[in-house]
């Protein structure tokens, strides 16, 4: 189990310059990016960086959420409501209220599948060896490792115990080579 605290988390620019991110972790096979973890602030409407190849699903962890244009479409990234689109997209983002901090997950579909969803009702549940979990609120535990807002913790087979006022975002990944003898998460500080 890897626990990555948010205070040692380092920013870099994003790809086309707009902004700044914090990388969290990624993986590959030594060869290819299979994922990437990121945390995105957007404090201006703006054009996002593009990811031929990639797939994103973007959770607005912060502020009143977001609107991305692309061609004649939008969609609405709400507060916590994970959002999965083609990395290649050319995307406008409109913020819908004032600044925003997204949860960023990229990944090459080729590669694996990966999902992510908020869990926040009390319980005590297992979870594998290809999860991440990211804390929205509250203390929650995963082994015996209490998180604090904005933490994330790259899982061996733990439990996540969950209280009143606990919210998560549990991102699971599906190798399409489930050959794991390549694969290798490394976390960026």
């Amino acid at each position: 189990m890897e626990v990555i605290r948010f205070a040692e988390l380092a920013q870099t620019p994003w790809k086309n310059g707009g902004g700044l991110t914090r990388q969290i972790a990624t993986c590959s096979d030594g060869e290819a990016m299979l994922w990437r973890l990121s945390l995105a602030d957007v404090t201006q409407d703006g054009p996002f960086s593009c990811f031929p190849g990639l797939c994103r699903i973007l959770t607005v962890v912060a502020g009143a959420g977001m609107r991305l244009d692309h061609d004649a479409e939008q969609m609405t990234a709400a507060p916590w409501g994970p959002l999965r689109f083609n990395g290649a997209l050319d995307v406008f983002g409109r913020l819908t209220a004032g600044p925003v901090s997204n949860f960023n997950l990229m990944f090459d579909p080729r590669l694996c599948d990966a999902r992510v969803e908020v869990l926040r009702e009390p319980s005590v549940q297992d979870v594998s060896t290809e999860t991440a979990i990211h804390c929205l609120a509250g203390t929650p535990l995963v082994g015996s490792v209490a998180m604090q807002a904005k933490d994330t913790v790259l899982t061996g087979s733990q439990t996540l115990t969950l209280s009143a006022g606990d919210a998560v975002l549990a991102v699971t990944f599906r190798y399409l080579d489930q050959s794991a003898s390549t694969r290798r998460a490394i976390v960026l500080r």
